[in-house]
């Protein structure tokens, strides 16, 4: 066995979780994401998708995939800067801008490059990359290949964001990166507030909209425009294999950072462009929450009734206030038995171990959609109830 096999042979968690029979990844679905899949030939409630708005499988938006595939083709055999940029791909840029009340957009071939790309590359050596400690792992990511200094406040700790600005050389460019809707646990960043200390200190903000646009704001614009504090923020970014139902990601901006962008972003110029499919879905699913604000409107109605019964039931689901909702465990082999439990009970949620959290953070993330019913809201709520007591998490 070579070095490097003999080295990566020692990690056997999968192994050990397998034997156990609570190996939680990589279950197959053989239908549609819809309020319900198909799993080894069942139907299962699913309430661990990021779908938010319910539009994976809407007519519309598959309409729209292909007829774009047909007229474009199924790739684009390059990246934006050289051969891959279609008309398609800048009205859907000029669209978004506008969405989002920013000059300017790029599109983007995942949501991770998004992150990757622009955090890494917006500051220089003796410039400042400041992140919420529970920021997502692209942005994360970005921020190890940035030559800048980093520095990291509490979570959601305005106090702590403060003494790191003071912390910073004024003179020297500081770029705060957040979430908007953290993706595990469900909270929301204070933005009004950061936007009142990134003034004061004269500093840029970007926030990340990916489980926050079709949630948040006026026509699901996100949180930005839900606090009203849009025009105060640098860069908005959102992901559209959430509730745009399809795959990529952009940034939004001045004209100034994306004339720098698209001539140094590596993660824009290096990857192939976003597929005509995947732009048109984008567009189409845009249309679709323009028009349909009841969407929005059932996805919160849901979103409180779970949140109360969860409550009721004793559950610990921290501070959320958002269709994510984390059912705290704090056990990691435990969260794997009853992430099992509940899929043989007929629910789909997806378990959150550590590393990902602290071991005594391990938790259930149950998140919800557009189209889900309230019944099927109260179904799965029925089986957590009775999975949890089993193992002695709720009384």
């Amino acid at each position: 066995m070579k070095l490097l096999q003999e080295k990566l042979s020692h990690y056997d968690a999968p192994q050990k979780a397998m034997a156990a029979g609570v190996y939680p990844y990589f279950r197959p679905i053989s239908s549609e994401q819809n309020t319900e899949v198909t799993m080894n030939g069942r139907k299962v409630l699913m309430f661990g998708s990021n779908s938010y708005m319910g539009l994976t499988n809407h007519p519309k938006v598959i309409e729209a995939a292909v007829a774009a595939t047909k007229k474009y083709g199924t790739g684009m055999a390059g990246s934006p800067f050289l051969n891959g940029t279609l008309d398609i791909h800048k009205d859907l840029e000029a669209r978004l801008a506008d969405f989002v009340g920013k000059e300017d957009a790029m599109l983007f071939s995942t949501g991770f490059g998004v992150n990757l790309g622009v955090v890494s590359i917006l500051t220089g050596r003796e410039d400042y990359v400041i992140l919420d400690e529970q920021d997502h792992a692209s942005i994360i990511e970005g921020r190890r290949l940035s030559l800048s200094n980093y520095k990291k406040y509490r979570h959601n700790d305005m106090e702590s964001l403060e003494k790191v600005l003071k912390s910073c050389d004024p003179d020297k460019v500081k770029l705060i990166v957040t979430d908007s809707v953290f993706s595990m646990e469900g909270d929301v960043a204070n933005l009004p507030e950061m936007t009142r200390l990134a003034k004061q200190y004269n500093a840029s903000l970007m926030v990340d909209e990916a489980h926050g646009i079709g949630v948040f704001g006026e026509g699901g614009r996100g949180v930005c425009n839900h606090y009203g504090v849009a025009k105060d923020v640098d860069l908005i970014m959102g992901t559209f294999s959430k509730s745009f139902a399809s795959l990529g990601g952009f940034i939004a901006t001045d004209k100034v950072i994306t004339n720098f962008l698209r001539h140094h972003c590596r993660s824009y110029i290096f990857t192939a462009s976003i597929t005509p499919a995947s732009t048109a879905a984008v567009n189409a699913a845009l249309d679709i929450m323009l028009s349909e604000p009841e969407r929005q409107a059932h996805l919160w109605e849901i979103t409180n009734y779970a949140l109360e019964e969860f409550r009721k039931l004793g559950c610990e689901i921290g501070n959320t206030s958002t269709p994510i909702i984390p059912l705290f465990i704090r056990d990691d082999y435990k969260t794997f038995h009853v992430t099992r439990d509940l899929l043989d009970e007929g629910v789909f949620v997806n378990p959150v171990v550590s590393p990902a959290v602290a071991p005594q953070d391990t938790l259930i993330r149950y998140s919800l959609m557009a189209t889900h019913t309230k019944e099927q809201v109260a179904r799965s709520i029925e089986a957590i109830e009775k999975v949890f007591k089993r193992y002695d998490i709720i009384k």
